[in-house]
């Protein structure tokens, strides 16, 4: 993939809450920014900083690399059936 076919790759959202946010079209930036909110997290007992980072950044790089995709989507599965009632 070359830098021209990143650029007209559609500008990948999350969902959060109900709430879609866009995404740097850049996959470097994607990936700085998921590592910054997971190290940033893992500083949680510091001002500022919190461990609600962590999942978040691991939201973000989910998109990236098939691992945490994998782990985010048995997550996704396994929330679905515990609030499906029986």
């Amino acid at each position: 993939m070359t830098a021209t076919d990143d650029d007209n790759a559609p500008a990948r959202k999350i969902t959060i809450l109900g709430r879609e946010f866009t995404m740097p079209r850049s996959r470097g930036a994607r990936i700085a920014i998921g590592v910054l909110l997971t190290v940033g997290g893992i500083l949680g007992f510091l001002p500022i900083l919190g461990f609600w980072m962590i999942p978040l950044g691991l939201l973000i790089l989910s998109y990236e690399f098939a691992l945490v995709r994998r782990h985010r989507r048995r997550f996704v599965v396994w929330w679905q059936r515990r609030r499906r009632p029986d």
